[in-house]
């Protein structure tokens, strides 16, 4: 995996130092960053492929610099937090991060994610080389450019609310549960992945639906799960 760079942003050198071995011994290139500030100055200044980011940082936070990443760039973002309750998780979430690893961690766990993350990120859409659309009712999926747009209009997804998309509309009218979506898209055993999914999908509809507390594309199965709709 030496094609890739990770920026590592934490307000602890301790972290960020150890986190650097880790990847380094995997091949992969780390830049690192003391907070949120400077971790928008590097990815201003160079290409990165994956953002580890720690969510209590001076000067700028995790979440306001995720908030920022987002407007302007889709890769993969792992927040890092000692906080373990729910509501943080979701918090990070919501703001656009593809995983979050409570403090304090096991960095072989980590690692596993960061290269999961990495190969989701890299070959999405490329499986045959071929472009293949799908279209549900306006909501277009392109899987080689790896685009979302309904009624024409692009949608700015994030890598994992993408795979959700693409998992979903390519066996549209069947239905999955949370577990089953949290399995096929990350790669991982489903257990206790309810809040996670759950968020994921608040945050799609809100992108690709016009009403989404009525939604026309991607509807609950109550007591089952979500599906597609044809």
């Amino acid at each position: 995996m030496n094609q890739y760079r990770v920026l590592v942003v934490d307000d602890d050198k301790d972290i960020r130092d150890a986190i650097e071995i880790y990847l380094r011994n995997e091949g992969i290139t780390v830049v690192k960053a003391r907070d949120g500030i400077e971790a928008i100055e590097a990815l201003n200044e160079q290409d990165i492929h994956l953002i580890v980011l720690d969510v209590m940082m001076p000067r700028q936070d995790g979440i306001t610099t995720t908030f920022k990443i987002r407007e302007k760039k889709n890769i993969p973002i792992i927040m890092l937090s000692a906080k373990s309750e729910d509501t943080d998780k979701v918090w990070g979430l919501q703001a656009g991060a593809d995983d979050y690893v409570t403090k304090p961690f096991n960095p072989l766990e980590l690692i596993a994610r960061v290269k999961s993350q990495l190969r989701r990120y890299v070959t999405l859409g490329t499986y045959d080389g071929a472009r293949k659309l799908v279209n549900l009712n306006g909501l277009t999926l392109d899987s080689s450019a790896k685009e979302v747009a309904v009624n024409g209009e692009p949608v700015k997804l994030t890598p994992i609310e993408y795979r959700i998309v693409e998992f979903l509309m390519t066996h549209a009218g069947r239905v999955f549960s949370m577990s089953e979506i949290y399995e096929r898209v990350w790669n991982e055993p489903g257990f206790n992945a309810e809040n996670t999914v759950a968020v994921h999908i608040r945050n799609i509809r809100e992108k690709i639906e016009i009403d989404p507390k009525n939604p026309r594309y991607l509807k609950v199965v109550w007591g089952i799960g979500y599906k597609m709709e044809k």
